[in-house]
């Protein structure tokens, strides 16, 4: 890169401190690292250790996967020598500490009494999993950011004991209006927008977005709105493309004649939005490329590998012909399927559902958060020195990864699970008498050789997608205000998504409302490899976040923004307070998906069911219990894991 370039992007600015090794480490490779260099992740134990405000690269941070790679290949025993015995004894070991083995610990004390030893373990220097939380500070200000699950919000309805669950917490839903300011960037005259960029459109330029892409708020008749109006005059796209786009969005042809609706949605299950788009309607290949990355927040994948029918189902155009009912095709994603209760029930935090990981722990360890609310528990610090007391009949351990579970006997007669774990390079066994695997189900298999290869297989099948969740913290907004953008999608951007915070003010936390006041934005990026399926997609995506470094990262996030923003007069290098990537190589739960998966879409049992049979004394947790990325599904399935453990009776007595 030129350097005249990265000091224009302002790539030797002084912003919020970086942690050294989130350049190193990916720099030299992570396997090359040092094991004494495994422990500066820091002692959760001092009173300076606080994750949350740490900057750079987190989400899958240096010293939160080498361990498991190790494992993985074969290494780590070599390096860490024979385990060292705790002698801690305990009622449940939970291995994970996301919001799913957060919820397992949860339940269990809630039946088993408030004098049950509970030991929750976890790679990361933080709980929650990806349920993270970034703190940023401005001069007096604390800017919260969410660097990974989004918001209480699910396609299906939220079961009784999720439910129940969030209540518990003092999570009250219904209130969430009166802590978002639904009207703020409208008062502004702010809207959403499109970015062109000149790589995949020829120019690069900032359009106002006549129409959501998939789902969201739009005109109703975007024909015949200003914002269309707009769009055609300004968009680099030729005057053919246009009018296909026109015609996409405003047509009433039946591409499929003389077919049932059943059979027009069995023929979209099994093509592509993208063979739909160009092989069907028949539009100019630029208005594919204009599609091509709206389902990556939910998907991980482009259109060309999400069906045609899902498309419909998400509200994507081209389908108002069809005539189709309303009811749900064979093999639809259950993210494509709308319920008006669900989308009733939705709360976003500040910091996204780290809220509710935080809430967790505050009510097995009060000593850990002080308070008593949700609106206090915004602006509460955390003491990770209170999370692994001996006193406490509840520890959470951090920076320990978990390599191997197995019973002491005979899985049949075991009275007790012997669970060993890797920290700062050496391995610590404890014991217990049930244990809860709330991990990523492609590690179980490593951990637990003694389970039956066919759920070893199921487990195996788990395909986690990788995404990058970008925060960046700006001086002011001012530019997106000159250029009336509240938001960006980027179909040809490194990031596909960008946009201001979302404007919620909860207790003494308040967000910013005037455009002179700093603010954090949202980036969005899934590594995408189109053409391939989808698990391939994902696999090559999370190579790709494994090896590109700190500063390529930075980079790109300082080079889309001035470009999208130039319009606006932003400048990098001065408007830029801090960057905090989130990267997330193991991201979200694979969904199942009718082009790749036959099982969802003819019928029959799925690999997920198989996957989370329990074991013994081991029960199995996790969004990938469900194969649904959604925190109601890592409570339900917490709720199960331990109701096989202990008993529904247990359970219910306790209830």
């Amino acid at each position: 890169m030129d350097d005249s370039r990265d000091r224009e992007l302002g790539m030797k600015s002084e912003i919020t401190r970086r942690d050294f090794l989130n350049g190193v480490a990916l720099t030299v490779g992570a396997s090359m690292l040092p094991e004494s260099m495994w422990s500066l992740t820091g002692d959760q134990n001092s009173t300076d250790y606080y994750p949350p405000a740490k900057t750079g690269l987190r989400g899958a941070h240096v010293g939160s996967f080498e361990t498991a790679h190790d494992l993985r290949d074969g290494t780590f025993w070599d390096k860490a020598g024979k385990p060292l015995a705790t002698g801690e004894e305990y009622d449940l070991v939970v291995v994970g500490g996301g919001i799913s083995g957060l919820a397992s610990g949860y339940y269990f004390q809630k039946a088993a009494g408030p004098n049950a030893k509970i030991l929750i373990l976890d790679n990361h220097d933080d709980f929650g999993g990806h349920a993270k939380r970034n703190e940023f500070h401005v001069g007096n200000r604390t800017i919260l950011g969410y660097g990974g699950t989004y918001s209480i919000e699910s396609p299906a309805p939220y079961s009784a004991e999720a439910k129940a669950l969030i209540t518990d917490l003092g999570i009250d839903v219904p209130s969430y209006p009166k802590y978002f300011d639904k009207n703020l960037y409208r008062s502004l005259n702010l809207s959403r927008h499109i970015f062109f960029d000149k790589e995949t459109f020829g120019a690069d330029k900032a359009v106002i977005d006549p129409h959501p892409m998939m789902g969201g708020e739009g005109d109703d008749d975007p024909a015949a709105s200003s914002a269309w109006k707009a769009f055609l005059a300004e968009a680099p796209l030729s005057e053919g493309a246009k009018k296909d786009y026109r015609r996409l969005l405003t047509a009433k042809t039946d591409y499929l004649p003389g077919h049932t609706s059943a059979d027009k949605k069995a023929k979209l299950a099994r093509m592509s939005y993208a063979d739909y788009l160009t092989g069907v309607v028949k539009v100019d290949k630029a208005i594919v490329k204009l599609y091509q990355t709206t389902p990556h927040p939910l998907f991980g994948v482009g259109i060309d590998a999400v069906s045609a029918q899902d498309a419909w189902g998400l509200g994507a155009p081209g389908f108002d012909g069809l005539k189709l009912d309303s009811s749900p095709g064979k093999g639809m994603n259950r993210d494509a399927i709308r319920n008006d209760e669900a989308e009733a029930f939705f709360f976003h935090f500040p910091d996204g559902n780290a809220t509710i990981a935080r809430l967790l722990v505050r009510k097995m360890i009060p000593a850990a958060i002080a308070g008593n609310s949700i609106t206090d528990m915004i602006t509460a610090r955390a003491d990770y020195a209170k999370l692994d007391e001996v006193a406490s009949p509840v520890r959470i351990r951090l920076n320990s990864t978990v390599v191997k579970v197995a019973h002491v006997g005979s899985t049949d007669s075991a009275q007790q699970v012997e669970i060993t774990y890797g920290n700062s390079g050496k391995a610590y066994t404890v014991r217990a008498k049930n244990c809860v695997l709330a991990c990523w189900h492609v590690m179980i298999p490593y951990l637990c050789p003694e389970l039956p290869q066919k759920q070893k297989d199921a487990l195996e099948s788990a395909a986690k997608v990788p995404l990058l969740y970008t925060n960046v913290v700006l001086n002011n907004w001012q530019s997106w205000q000159k250029m009336g953008a509240s938001s960006f999608y980027a179909p040809g951007g490194y990031y596909m998504a960008a946009g201001l915070d979302l404007p919620v003010s909860i207790g003494d936390y308040h967000c910013a409302h005037d455009p002179k006041e700093p603010i954090v934005i949202h980036m969005v990026r899934t590594p995408c490899h189109p053409g391939l399926p989808a698990r391939d997609q994902h696999k090559m995506g999370r190579y790709e976040l494994f090896t590109t470094n700190w500063e390529t990262l930075e980079r790109n996030t300082r080079d889309q923004l001035a470009r999208m923003l130039a319009p606006g007069g932003f400048d990098p290098a001065r408007d830029i307070a801090a960057i905090t990537v989130n990267r997330w190589p193991h991201g979200y739960a694979y969904e199942y998906n009718s082009l790749w998966d036959d099982f969802w879409l003819n019928g029959g049992v799925t690999p997920c069911e198989i996957a989370r049979q329990p074991f013994g004394r081991i029960a199995i947790a996790n969004a990938d219990s469900g194969a649904y990325a959604y925190t109601d599904c890592a409570i339900d399935h917490a709720y199960r894991a331990v109701n096989e453990l202990i008993g529904a009776k247990k359970m219910a007595a306790k209830a």
